[in-house]
């Protein structure tokens, strides 16, 4: 019993599973039509061959029922849609399919051998061949549904064969059992073929099932679960070419102080920051709400069908005020801060990396003017982005090597009373859009790819200029943040300052905390080849960022600037004890300290009263062009003192 069990549970026996059930009614659909069309035709031939033979009921009713019920099934069966049938549908018809498939196989088997009971030996031969097509048509027609297959050649054949058996002719006999012969032979053919269907079938479905899941994989972000940049690109495609093109919201939402959580308690940490802040955002996903790590910490919203700019702008300020929250890293409290820039569709754009760029400008704006809080993408921000459009196209147009120039600001030994350094400061006045900052044309420079033109022209400038100066006074200059993480530029730095002829010993290059924030280890490597040639390095804006004295630690620099912003309190006991405490870890670490933004007489006693040796602001002197610098060098001797640090001043 246990070996029939096992053998009744086989793929030709089991019940079809649902997904399996649907791909064999779409198989079955056609052959099933193909049945009912063979086994009307055979009816009426066999009906014809005996007209007059035997009962009007046998050759005229008989038939005529039958070939009405093949011919509804058949209808029934071409009008079907199987790929829109649920599991349990195709189930159900399965059975069905099957019961009907016995129930008129007895009817047409008893039909058969009561019309093989009249006629002579030509039309009981053909009530024989009737019955054995019969089975083969149903075993060819329905090898995608084994179990009527089976059912229908048992019904067939166990009544054709008792029927010759008992009919005491030897031709029958031998016709009955060839047919049985031949009908087993193809019973085991249909089960391998119907065992080689599923086998396939389930390669497909698990074919399909991995390539599912490398999609979802490929368009989900691994850390945090949420879709990532591909698929929240996928989606403003769809919506931005949607028939309709119905209005939507595009956010962007950036942590403002991951990088120094990141780096302060390591990178899981920074894991479990983003993985918490992933739960957050995913918290306002919804119908109309699409969420996505976008990157890094960057993260993106797709809100469908805002009422309007006002209630899209607060559903994003809700989204930062979440994302502010406090994230427990075990029993320490960090937050991290959020940024959002939005962009309305059609307002912003109409193509989505436009409706993006958009948004991810109104994000730079949030950082930069209104940190912490969302900004909506105006006519304001589009006059802007024009205009840097013009100046990114003006930093690779051929009149920069003329309208750029560079002016200088004279550094003190405050404890000499000489100049004994200036910082080589970028001024360029455009013949139409006038005065740019340095700040705005070189982010557009990092932004646009124009920053090694910018760099190398600016520096041979810089160096033509400081040959004027003498011997004993350096020169300082600023290198961007894509300037140490380009081996092009490094290695062209190096290559300008061996043709200008200029001491390399006199040459300070300044960095910024960002430079070393993009490539630390490259940096470093820059910095190592720099100071080969015997260049000075200096950290600038020492303290105005989160990791200056991780950076002091680690890195072999020559020189620390200490950032302006330290100035406004320096009157204060708390902000004199501050510049003390930098000037005491300069002394200690055995680097020079320049103090910036000295302005006024009170700052620059202070600063003499803490050994500050060096000092740089306004008081000194404000930026001027070296002709202009050489004169007032001339005019003030050694340098400013009390009123000669005014008269030097411009």
């Amino acid at each position: 019993m246990g070996r029939i069990r096992t053998r009744l549970a086989e793929p030709p026996f089991a019940r079809a599973e649902g997904r399996i059930a649907v791909r064999q009614m779409i198989e079955l659909r056609t052959q099933i039509v193909s049945l009912y069309a063979l086994l009307s035709v055979n009816a009426c031939a066999l009906a014809f061959t005996h007209l007059g033979l035997t009962p009007p009921w046998l050759t005229l009713a008989c038939p005529a029922v039958f070939v009405a019920l093949c011919a509804a099934r058949a209808l029934h069966w071409w009008r079907l849609k199987p790929e829109t049938l649920t599991e349990a549908q195709a189930r159900r018809r399965l059975r069905l399919t099957t019961v009907l498939a016995i129930a008129l196989s007895v009817g047409f088997v008893a039909w058969s051998i009561a019309l093989g009971a009249h006629g002579g030996p030509y039309e009981q031969g053909h009530a024989a061949i009737f019955i054995a097509i019969t089975v083969i048509g149903c075993i060819f027609c329905l090898t995608h549904l084994p179990v009527a297959a089976f059912g229908v050649t048992l019904v067939v054949t166990g009544a054709f064969l008792i029927h010759c058996l008992t009919s005491g002719n030897g031709v029958f006999v031998a016709i009955g059992l060839n047919t049985t012969f031949v009908t087993v032979v193809m019973v085991r053919i249909l089960a391998n073929n119907y065992r080689a269907f599923i086998e396939l079938t389930q390669s497909q479905f698990e074919a399909q099932r991995l390539a599912e899941e490398n999609a979802r994989q490929a368009l989900t972000d691994s850390l945090t679960g949420l879709p990532n940049r591909r698929a929240f690109f996928q989606q403003l495609e769809a919506l931005a070419s949607a028939d309709g093109r119905a209005p939507f919201a595009l956010a962007i939402f950036d942590l403002d102080r991951f990088k120094p959580i990141n780096d302060s308690y390591g990178h899981n940490a920074g894991d479990h920051v983003l993985r918490e802040t992933g739960q957050r955002l995913a918290a306002f996903a919804g119908a109309e709400v699409a969420v996505a790590r976008l990157g890094g910490d960057e993260f993106g919203a797709l809100i469908r069908r805002p009422a309007d700019g006002a209630e899209v702008t607060a559903f994003s300020t809700r989204i930062c005020e979440a994302l502010r929250a406090p994230i427990w890293l075990g029993e320490t409290p960090v937050v991290t801060g959020c940024s959002a820039g939005l962009a309305l569709y059609p307002d912003a754009g109409r193509r989505a990396a436009e409706l993006f760029d958009r948004a991810d400008y109104a994000l730079y704006h949030s950082k930069l003017n209104q940190r912490g809080r969302t900004t909506l993408f105006s006519q304001e921000h589009e006059s802007a982005i024009r205009t840097e459009r013009a100046i990114e196209a003006a930093l690779h147009g051929p009149y920069l090597v003329h309208e750029i120039e560079v002016h200088y600001q004279p550094i003190l030994d405050a404890g000499t009373n000489r100049v004994v350094m200036v910082e080589g400061l970028a001024r360029w006045t455009h013949f139409t859009l006038g005065r740019i900052a340095p700040d705005r044309f070189v982010a557009a420079a990092e932004r646009c790819g124009a920053i090694h033109r910018l760099t190398t022209l600016l520096l041979r400038k810089a160096l033509a200029d400081a040959a004027r100066l003498p011997p004993e006074i350096g020169l300082s200059f600023n290198l961007s943040s894509h300037d140490l993480t380009s081996s092009e530029t490094v290695v062209a730095i190096l290559g300008i300052v061996r043709e200008s002829g200029f001491d390399p010993r006199r040459l300070t290059l300044e960095l910024t905390e960002t430079a070393l924030m993009r490539d630390f280890e490259r940096a470093r490597e820059a910095i190592t080849l720099l100071q080969a040639l015997g260049i000075r390095i200096a950290l600038d804006d020492f303290g105005s960022g989160y990791s200056s004295l991780s950076y002091v630690h680690r890195l072999p620099l020559d020189k620390v600037k200490i950032d302006r912003s330290f100035m406004a309190d320096l009157s204060s006991r708390q902000g004199e004890r501050i510049v003390a405490t930098i000037l005491e870890l300069c002394r200690n670490l055995d680097l020079s300290c320049i103090v910036e933004g000295v302005e006024t007489a009170d700052q620059l006693a202070i600063l003499r009263r803490l050994g500050c040796r060096y000092v740089q602001g306004y008081l000194i002197g404000r930026p001027m062009r070296m002709t202009s610098l050489l004169e007032r060098l001339g005019e003030t001797g050694t340098g400013p003192d009390g009123g000669r640090a005014q008269r030097l001043s411009a």
